[in-house]
């Protein structure tokens, strides 16, 4: 390969963040001047401005994205007897809030798009079943129609995990809108991130909404009186004056990854199995996912030429050590084992340049050349 070396990170935070320097700069000096740093008029903005992008009645922030899913589990009164299934394949606060929440995680394997099968979905319902949280992961919806008719068929609440799903949507319905409740995450690694930490809770459940308001902020139904005991979970009024300047370049960062991850379709689909959208996904590519042979080698191969690429995840959930005592096997995930051998995630963000793009490409062409 005579190709000069280029540095391809995994991230551009730095970069990203001094196009809107000002911006971000006017925020923090307008809550500094408030006195104003928790539970503000930020916030509530922020909150309202979240439930149009889901086109949710309500929007809660919260400290976190586990503690979004936390919230809303715990919100079910599920006990130890009771089960949340959830996709083998996801970041582990997927199965960690349902056991956090007092349930067991089950699992249901995936289909071709990485994403909970409706039809494996079915196979694992089983009468402890009180709930289903499927993960649009990648920032790909998940088949929400099948499995919304399976859930009512059965009676069960439905949490969408869109951490890495905001702005995606679904034959023209955001994700966020279609179950009972969805929670997302705001690290930085994530389209719409705080300077920090942060996650977000839609639903259009006034009871729901009700419910979580307190148990965000201690249980507290008003500044004396604590209905029950609960954590501190509140998304702090700066991050949310961040949030807020990122939000309104949403829809251009958005823009702007999935013609990257378009022009990377094109550019590597010879090589290797690249992230085509299925009828009716807007895919937002919080990560952008090729499944390869020789994953490994080509992971080092492409970190020795200064392309920093990632694997999200290496392990399934349930064959971590703290799932060990729930008894499964990679045989009983067949699908999500073989794409876990070959899944890679390559760099991409809005500033990603063409060149950065074409010499990610030529490395994996010359691989396996």
């Amino acid at each position: 390969m005579t190709t000069t070396k280029l540095a391809v990170p995994y991230t551009a935070f730095k970069q990203e963040a001094s196009v809107i320097k000002e911006e971000l700069s006017a925020a923090f000096d307008n809550v500094l001047e408030s006195g104003r740093y928790i539970m503000g008029p930020e916030l509530a903005t922020f909150e309202r401005e979240f439930g149009e992008i889901c086109q949710t009645k309500f929007a809660l922030g919260v400290d976190n994205g586990t503690s979004a899913l936390f919230l809303v589990l715990r919100s079910l009164g599920l006990k130890n007897t009771d089960e949340v299934i959830t996709a083998p394949n996801s970041f582990l606060a997927s199965a960690s809030s349902i056991a956090l929440a007092g349930a067991r995680p089950a699992f249901a394997d995936v289909g071709r798009d990485g994403n909970i099968d409706p039809a494996r979905l079915e196979d694992a319902i089983g009468p402890r079943t009180k709930a289903v949280m499927p993960v649009h992961l990648t920032g790909r919806p998940a088949r929400m129609p099948e499995i919304l008719e399976i859930a009512k068929r059965h009676n069960l609440f439905v949490l969408e995990d869109a951490a890495q799903a905001v702005g995606a949507s679904l034959n023209g319905r955001p994700v966020g809108s279609w179950g009972d409740a969805a929670s997302f995450s705001l690290h930085p690694l994530k389209n719409l991130h705080a300077l920090g930490d942060g996650g977000m809770i839609a639903t259009s459940s006034q009871d729901l909404y009700n419910d979580i308001l307190k148990a965000r902020n201690h249980g507290l139904r008003d500044r004396e009186t604590s209905d029950f005991w609960s954590y501190n979970c509140r998304l702090d009024e700066l991050q949310a004056a961040f949030l807020r300047v990122q939000a309104r370049y949403l829809e251009e960062w958005t823009q702007a990854r999935r013609e990257k991850a378009f022009r990377y379709n094109e550019l590597l689909r010879p090589y290797v199995e690249v992230p085509e959208e299925g009828q009716g996904e807007r895919c937002v590519y919080q990560t952008y996912v090729i499944r390869a042979e020789r994953r490994d080698a080509l992971v080092q191969y492409l970190r020795d030429n200064g392309v920093e690429a990632l694997v999200h995840y290496r392990i399934l959930i349930p064959l971590q050590p703290a799932a060990r005592e729930l008894g499964y096997s990679a045989n009983d995930f067949p699908e999500a084992a073989r794409q876990a051998e070959r899944i890679i995630s390559l760099p991409i963000y809005s500033s990603l340049t063409e060149e950065q793009q074409d010499y990610v490409a030529e490395l994996i062409r010359s691989f396996y050349a």
